[in-house]
């Protein structure tokens, strides 16, 4: 007769555990909490320090008041068209300022002549207040789009630039030494190196040039204009309509918003390995 097996006095592996759901951690990312518990602490002193301090609505409208003078505005079919003049002067403006701060950016930094020629001029140009330019381009380009377009053009450039040359300059030198030795090109070394190490920079120039693109295009609409943000905005200034002047600043704060994640999201997919480049030439 066979004997009985007898258990085994071993240590017994462990059970596996479920999956675990990953759960959001408000202690990892304080801000998720910080950042709409001090927007609702603002608001509400504001909106009951104005009642408790009598402040008139001329001088500083409650926020519920604001938010009634924004929804009169978002369902006025004339507020969507000068949204849609200040949003094309911005954008049309950036884009020329982004598109000539590489080209000229890239030529600098590359060839040594170009830079010790137009470095000074360039320098000496960023001095002037970008603002005070707004007059005189009214003068040459007229009170059109034009005259906003070449405003947000000329205020997104220096950052631009700026960030472009440095961006640039940044490559890592024994990796240009190493392809060097290699064989290659100044054309696959800059592929390869340069671009790769300027992109975060370009993407900080970007961040901040779209957001001066905004208020170049705002700034040329104060001067002279008969449509756009800037132009409703001398309106409820003219009418005393302080909470109609705080619904279209709140417009372009969001617009400012908008541009900056949606240049935040592209470096996320392009440029990922660098997102914390602080901007440089603001």
């Amino acid at each position: 007769m066979k004997a009985p097996d007898r258990p085994r006095t071993g240590p017994v592996p462990p059970a596996p555990e479920p999956a675990k759901t990953r759960r959001l951690d408000l202690r990892e990312r304080p801000q998720l909490w910080l950042v709409p518990t001090v927007f609702v602490v603002v608001v509400l002193l504001w909106e009951y320090g104005v009642q408790v301090l009598g402040v008139d609505e001329y001088v500083l409208p409650r926020p519920t008041q604001i938010v009634d003078a924004l929804w009169l505005q978002l369902t006025n079919d004339l507020f969507w068209g000068h949204l849609w003049v200040t949003t094309q002067e911005a954008l049309v403006g950036f884009a020329i300022g982004v598109g000539a701060a590489v080209l000229l950016g890239t030529f600098i930094s590359q060839i040594k002549i170009v830079e010790a020629t137009l470095m000074p001029y360039i320098v000496a140009f960023q001095t002037v207040p970008k603002v005070a330019l707004a007059p005189l381009f009214v003068v040459w380009f007229g009170f059109g789009l034009t005259s906003k377009i070449v405003m947000a053009a000329v205020i997104s450039f220096f950052p631009m630039l700026v960030n472009v040359i440095e961006g640039l300059r940044a490559a890592d030198a024994d990796k240009i030494q190493m392809l060097t030795v290699f064989g290659a090109n100044k054309m696959q070394i800059f592929r390869m190196v340069r671009l790769p190490s300027a992109l975060p920079f370009i993407f900080a120039g970007l961040d901040i040039g779209i957001v001066f693109a905004i208020l170049g295009a705002v700034v040329g609409e104060f001067i002279g204009a008969k449509e756009g943000l800037g132009y409703l905005l001398l309106q409820t200034n003219y009418n005393f309509d302080i909470a109609g002047m705080f619904a279209v600043l709140v417009v372009l704060s969001v617009m400012g918003l908008l541009a900056h994640f949606v240049i935040r999201l592209v470096q996320r997919k392009v440029a990922f390995w660098a997102e914390d480049t602080k901007v440089i030439g603001a």
